[in-house]
């Protein structure tokens, strides 16, 4: 007797990629045990979406780790409200203005932002332990406390570090998730931070999560653009990542796995 599904003969590959190839058939349908996991997948992914940010957990955790917090809020006051409108996401609410404005001391060397963004879980997964991986890296550096903002967008940390006085600022935030990742975790570094930038103004280090960059290479590779931001004094397009690692990467023998 014939079996229900046909293998693909690509399904060697399957082990270098978490994205869906491969998939086998039966008849001319997906194999049943496939479709329930693409549901499965896509439930994840809008879980991550609604999911809420417990920050006071977040803070708790922060300041175990030796880390000095304070919590924000943006100017979407719900998640129904930050979904629909992603400009009240990218600034903060009036009293959280007036806290970080009571705050700001001598001119920091940088600011940390922890925001939900379109993961809360990719923030509770990975914004602590990268921290704690990243800090022992930046000894020297004069930095403000860390700010968690609920309902936050990436462009909230230039607000966040214009108020604070921050050289540079580096937002970390719960990216939107894929069908293989509700957990991604982005990095986005601004020098000179101020209400109006663009994105091409500022460097971004995506996917940090165990499946995906480690803690440690993120660690590495911020720490880079971190220093040659501040001795360049710019961000964005006119800073580009050229660590060792990355080289390479691209200096590695190029094989053609599809004669493996």
């Amino acid at each position: 007797m014939d079996k229900p599904v046909t293998v693909n003969p690509w399904q060697s590959l399957r082990r270098f990629t978490a994205a869906r190839i491969a998939l086998g058939r039966s008849g001319v349908s997906q194999p049943t045990t496939e479709q329930l996991a693409f549901q499965l997948d896509h439930a994840r992914a809008r879980d991550a979406v609604h999911l809420a940010l417990d920050h006071e957990v977040l803070g708790e955790t922060l300041t175990a780790s030796g880390m000095q917090c304070v919590s924000v809020q943006s100017a979407a006051r719900d998640r129904q409200v930050y979904l629909q409108r992603p400009d009240l996401g990218r600034r903060l609410d009036d009293a959280s203005r007036e806290k970080l404005a009571a705050i700001a001391g001598p001119r920091y060397d940088l600011a940390f932002v922890v925001a939900d963004g379109l993961s809360a879980l990719a923030i509770e997964q990975n914004a602590t332990p990268f921290l704690r991986s990243l800090m022992p890296r930046l000894a020297g550096w004069r930095i403000a406390p860390i700010t968690i903002v609920r309902q936050g967008r990436v462009a909230i940390g230039d607000e966040i570090g214009d108020l604070l006085g921050a050289q540079i600022v580096v937002v970390l935030i719960g990216e939107r998730p894929g069908l293989s990742s509700p957990d991604s975790m982005g990095l986005y570094l601004t020098w000179a931070p101020r209400p109006g930038l663009s994105d091409a103004d500022r460097n971004c280090i995506s996917n940090v999560r165990s499946a995906g960059l480690t803690y440690e290479a993120a660690a590495f590779k911020l720490h880079y653009l971190l220093s040659e931001s501040r001795r360049r004094q710019l961000s964005g397009v006119a800073l580009k990542d050229e660590t060792a690692s990355e080289s390479a990467n691209l200096e590695a023998p190029q094989r053609n796995f599809l004669l493996e």
